[in-house]
């Protein structure tokens, strides 16, 4: 029998283009993808800007004096270059229109649907959480270039421990308060109190490793972090 679940993913832009395009993990993630097509699953994939929009914004700031809204706008539209990238690549699937505002529902029949970045304030993270609300997704697939979400910052503290699962409480209380797009922490807390509030699953995992979000999926074991 065939499932017929709707499971929103996050693509971190560390992984479509942790300097220059990956071409080999846009390949292995398309054959991902369509093989769960096959098994009756739709995907709805929201993608990042990382690198990309890291690389404008510095050029923004050395090149003149920007205003942190012009510097969000191009994050945004960092996330919907790969976007377009994502939707060329999945043309046969895929929903024709890259979708841009997490309140809008397709019409549509297509298995997959691409979405980016919304506007100023607010991350990928939260476009992924309304998304999955507004079409009645219980479970966010959360992929970046980490096997885990740890208490610390990994990067500064020696001693960080690795989350394998959460409770939201738990979790949320790790976070900041708030989010702005420099933001180093494992998931946006405003999307994380939505997704919370939504009684929604996020699954954190290493977009490298994807068998592990095929073990996810069957409700196997995996690795990455688990936060419910």
């Amino acid at each position: 029998m065939k499932n017929e679940e709707t499971i929103v993913i996050s693509v971190g832009g560390s992984l479509i283009a942790p300097e220059q395009l990956d071409v080999t993990f846009l390949k292995k993630f398309k054959t991902f993808v369509l093989k769960q097509v096959k098994l009756g699953r739709h995907f709805v994939i929201i993608t990042g800007g990382r690198k990309t929009a890291r690389h404008y914004q510095d050029a923004a700031r050395n090149a003149g004096n920007l205003v942190p809204e012009d510097l969000d706008w191009l994050g945004i539209h960092a996330t919907r270059l790969n976007g377009h990238l994502l939707r060329a690549v999945f043309r046969d699937v895929a929903y024709p229109k890259l979708v841009k505002s997490p309140s809008k529902k397709p019409n549509t029949k297509k298995p997959v649907i691409i979405a980016a970045g919304w506007k100023p304030g607010w991350s990928t993270d939260y476009v992924a959480v309304r998304i999955a609300k507004n079409l009645g997704a219980r479970r966010v697939v959360n992929l970046s270039n980490i096997d885990h979400a740890y208490d610390k910052d990994p990067r500064t503290h020696k001693n960080a421990r690795p989350i394998t699962t959460a409770d939201w409480h738990t979790f949320r209380a790790l976070l900041p308060d708030h989010w702005d797009p420099g933001l180093s922490a494992p998931f946006d807390p405003i999307a994380a109190r939505a997704a919370h509030k939504a009684g929604m699953e996020i699954a954190i995992i290493n977009g490298s490793r994807l068998a592990q979000v095929a073990h996810y999926l069957n409700h196997k074991p995996f690795l990455g972090t688990l936060v419910q």
